[in-house]
């Protein structure tokens, strides 16, 4: 007898899996498929790493607007249009010169889905969730950024209460960009301190 869409052992795909749970849920009327389907598409085609670019692009031109974002990340954001569930209460926090931030989240993976989009696996591993609040700077070196020696590290612990965005610092040889294309250099990575913007 063949395997029904699965692997060698006749174990069903994760997406079969998924599917039938969905449809065990659906038919339970545990979940509503059209809400379901609004937030797939929502997570699929509105939010991501595109809405926190924009962001920081426009904080990087509007000086106004900057400093409204570091003193209230809530509003700033919101005022951009995006918000909404995993991004309630906004904390930004910017790369300067003396300090470098990175973003955890030591008891899950809270993550600013609104602005960043579907967290990326590293972020949820324990590995990076232990070992970015015990040796940051190791850590980050490990993930392909350097930080100075004499540079002071901070490590921001996002929870259910409250999440960060990391501004990045802007980078040199963008004078003269305008936000597009500002925002089309910008990456998640940088947002979450675990990076650097460079200009291509």
């Amino acid at each position: 007898m063949n395997a029904p869409a699965g692997d060698i052992s006749g174990r069903l795909s994760p997406a079969l899996r998924t599917e039938a749970l969905e449809q065990l849920l659906v038919e339970r009327e545990l979940i509503d498929p059209a809400v379901m389907d609004k937030f797939i598409t929502t997570y699929e085609r509105d939010v991501g790493p595109l809405n926190g670019a924009k962001v920081v692009a426009r904080a990087w031109t509007d000086p106004e607007y900057r400093e409204w974002l570091l003193r209230d990340g809530t509003a700033a954001i919101k005022d951009m249009g995006y918000g909404g569930p995993q991004g309630e209460h906004m904390v930004v926090v910017e790369q300067t010169d003396d300090v470098h931030h990175v973003v955890v989240c030591t008891l899950c993976s809270c993550y600013p889905w609104p602005i960043l989009g579907l967290p990326p696996s590293w972020y949820k591993d324990p590995a990076y969730r232990a070992g970015i609040v015990r040796t940051p700077r190791r850590v980050l070196r490990e993930m392909g950024l350097d930080v100075p020696e004499g540079k002071d590290i901070q490590v921001w612990d996002s929870s259910a209460e409250v999440r960060y965005l990391v501004l990045p610092q802007r980078p040199a040889g963008t004078d003269g960009w305008d936000a597009e294309a500002l925002a089309g250099i910008v990456t998640r990575d940088a947002m979450v301190g675990v990076a650097e913007v460079s200009a291509p």
